[in-house]
């Protein structure tokens, strides 16, 4: 049994695969004896080995056909490996007629139970001289176009393209070649700009040569962009979209393109050499030229290689434009879409949020899930996580209405199930226009009572993760999908204790086509096992995702991930006042002892003056006792809580009105202010902002 193996010593992967990559590679078989001898030969190894002293292959040791032996151990190697019954290939340099040493791809395979005189087969495959490459046309058109595009084809990548394409034109058709396109049409996704000198801007996409020869990507590196001067071959090549050729280029050429370009080893690569420049046509535009060039030493393009090389550009410029329209369409959609995810989530001191968004497969990479975490007034936060059905441009730009509508709901400060409601609508009228639906669930955590309150459209019940116990999914009763039906929208409140996780997510993180709903369900449950809730959030959102990245058939996945926890009770202040106007007077004198355990006497006159108008306002505008409260968290928020439901608005007094200019001055004085409804009347609030550096002094817990 023969054993095949390719020893490390033989390192010629790259130099192997360059060298057969000829079209008209010629190979030769000899028959060799166990001392390496050759006793048997094909008819074109006498014409093309340069036989020893006696004039002929047989008898001649394998030794005898390599130029210098004592500098390529590698047939040491190949021999030996013959003798242990094991099939070994590396690179010679072989004696050839007529041309010298050239490099050949060698590969010896042991032989057992054919011919005792023969032990070994060996196989030598080698490049054809400089005078017959590109000599045939019809190689070079099945290298360039036979099957060439059907591989490329499977790549929609620009950059990868291009080198593919190049590495086809490099060693088939030319000794080195580039590929260069218009920058305007890599880069800036629009229409060339006209350049009033007639130059063009361009990028070069790839460059490969046939010699490994270091000075050419020294000389035009890829990723170059540059500007050709008008009145130049390439200008000529971009401007009439016709093919330019360059024969025998004199010294005073080569030196005045090496000059211009302030390269000294242009001269040496392209003294001597021919030109062909191959327009890359594509619907009615040229994108840009393929640059070929063959070595003094190789026959020039005729008429027949540039009508070979004219149909190779045609296709290619018909796949690079194909590939640059779906790389800008794709890029459009994931810049819209990740515009439109929130670029950073707020909550109050007491609450831990972090997050994950991860596209699609490479088949479906935009999707409109989204997620917010929205700071409230009051130390309270907003946790969304939504997904709008389907893929693509029409599910992001759906995901933007409704992500800029919650924004919009959650600063008008409405309870989740009147604001999953109001988004109902909304998709109602979207879907007048193309039918589209979405889920959602809506939770608003106040960090100062401890409690959540909840409400879902269509969308997967909430994980809450108590500290030291199992997760349970929140049972709360669904509503119809927004944009399906007009099924009214319930919540429930629930009680947290601090520390607990609250857990939003899309279905794209339970869900696949591998796997059942409820498998995921809980498996996402067992996740959190008593003692893993400690960890931080950020490692638990990448545990979750650990098994998503491998499915390539999944769905986008949004995951919103938040440790609850009440405010420390230092930062907080509350005070129940008589329905009287001689309350405003108490409010001003009961400030001043928080704020001055909060080490913000900086603030007391303006909280005073703001305390003052909205207790005021309250016992003016309504009946019974008021609450007012002092929060200490991201700013200093002052509360006044009343049963009356009508909500204030500011009014323009005239000037000798005696009233009416009390939420203007609040208003003025205030960073922010508003007003929410509560199940008993509303709360008015303002926020002031907190000096810059400001650190409260917390007790300890």
């Amino acid at each position: 049994m023969n054993h095949h193996s390719q020893s490390p010593n033989f390192g010629y992967g790259a130099k192997i695969a360059a060298l057969l990559s000829h079209t008209s590679v010629r190979t030769l078989i000899l028959g060799i004896d166990p001392s390496g001898r050759i006793v048997q030969h094909d008819r074109n190894s006498q014409e093309i080995l340069t036989p020893p002293a006696g004039g002929t292959l047989l008898g001649a040791h394998l030794r005898d056909l390599v130029a210098a032996p004592a500098a390529d151990p590698p047939l040491s190697g190949l021999l030996t490996a013959a003798r242990t019954g094991r099939e070994a290939t590396a690179v010679l340099r072989v004696q050839a007629s007529g041309s010298g040493p050239v490099e050949a791809v060698v590969t010896i395979a042991p032989m057992q139970g054919y011919d005792a005189s023969i032990s070994a087969l060996v196989i030598m495959r080698m490049p054809p001289p400089s005078d017959e490459q590109f000599l045939d046309p019809a190689l070079m058109r099945h290298a360039l176009l036979d099957d060439t595009f059907r591989q490329i084809g499977a790549t929609l990548d620009l950059d990868q393209m291009a080198r593919g394409l190049i590495n086809i034109v490099v060693p088939h058709f030319a000794n080195s070649a580039g590929l260069l396109l218009l920058e305007s049409l890599v880069a800036a996704d629009e229409a060339p700009a006209h350049q009033l000198d007639g130059s063009h801007l361009l990028r070069r996409m790839a460059i490969a040569s046939d010699d490994a020869d270091p000075g050419w990507n020294a000389a035009f590196p890829t990723g170059e962009v540059l500007r050709y001067p008008a009145g130049t071959p390439y200008t000529e090549c971009m401007d009439t979209g016709k093919p330019v050729q360059l024969t025998n280029l004199g010294d005073e050429e080569v030196v005045s393109i090496a000059e211009s370009w302030l390269r000294r080893p242009v001269v040496r690569l392209l003294s001597g050499t021919s030109m062909l420049l191959l327009p890359l046509n594509a619907r009615d535009s040229t994108l840009g030229f393929i640059v070929c060039t063959r070595r003094g030493s190789f026959r020039p393009s005729d008429a027949y290689d540039i009508e070979i090389g004219l149909e190779f550009a045609s296709r290619a410029a018909i796949f690079l434009d194909n590939a640059r329209r779906y790389s800008r369409e794709r890029a459009t959609v994931l810049t819209l879409q990740r515009s439109l995810l929130p670029t950073g989530l707020s909550a109050p001191s007491s609450v831990e949020v972090s997050h994950r968004y991860l596209p699609g497969s490479q088949l479906i990479e935009v999707g409109g899930d989204w997620y917010e975490s929205i700071a409230l007034p009051g130390a309270r936060v907003a946790l969304v996580v939504g997904d709008v059905a389907g893929h693509g441009v029409r599910a992001a730009v759906t995901m933007g209405r409704l992500r800029t509508a919650i924004q919009t709901l959650a600063m008008l400060e409405l309870p989740p199930a009147e604001s999953l409601q109001q988004l109902n609508e909304l998709m109602q009228t979207i879907g007048a226009r193309e039918p589209h639906f979405a889920t959602c669930a809506y939770a608003v955590y106040d960090a100062v009572q401890g409690t959540c309150e909840v409400a879902s459209a269509g969308h997967l019940p909430p994980l809450l993760v108590p500290p030291g116990s199992t997760g349970q999914f929140l049972d709360v009763a669904p509503a119809p999908p927004l944009g399906v039906g007009e099924g009214l929208v319930h919540s429930r409140t629930f009680e947290i204790r601090d520390g607990s996780l609250l857990v939003l997510y899309t279905d794209g993180l339970v869900e696949s086509r591998g796997r059942d709903i409820d498998d995921g369900l809980h498996r996402l449950q067992s996740m959190f096992a008593p003692g893993v809730q400690q960890r931080p959030v950020e490692e638990l959102c990448k545990a979750i995702l650990a098994g998503a990245y491998a499915d390539q058939q999944r769905d986008d996945i949004a995951i919103l991930i938040a440790r609850l926890g009440r405010i420390d009770g230092s930062q907080l202040a509350t005070w129940v006042l008589p329905g009287e106007l001689t309350s405003a007077g108490e409010a001003r004198m009961l400030v001043a002892e928080p704020l001055a355990k909060w080490h913000l006497t900086g603030l007391l006159a303006t909280t005073q003056l703001l305390v003052s108008e909205l207790v005021t306002n309250a016992i003016r505008y309504t009946q019974g006792p008021v609450t007012l409260r002092l929060i200490l968290e991201r700013t200093l928020t002052c509360e006044i809580a009343d049963t009356s439901a009508a909500l204030p608005r500011i009014r323009f007094a005239a000037g000798d009105d005696e009233c009416g200019r009390g939420l203007q001055i609040v208003s003025q004085l205030s960073l922010r202010w508003g007003a929410r409804r509560t199940t008993p009347g509303k709360v008015v609030w303002c926020e002031q902002p907190l000096p810059r550096g400001y650190r409260p002094p917390l007790r300890p817990n």
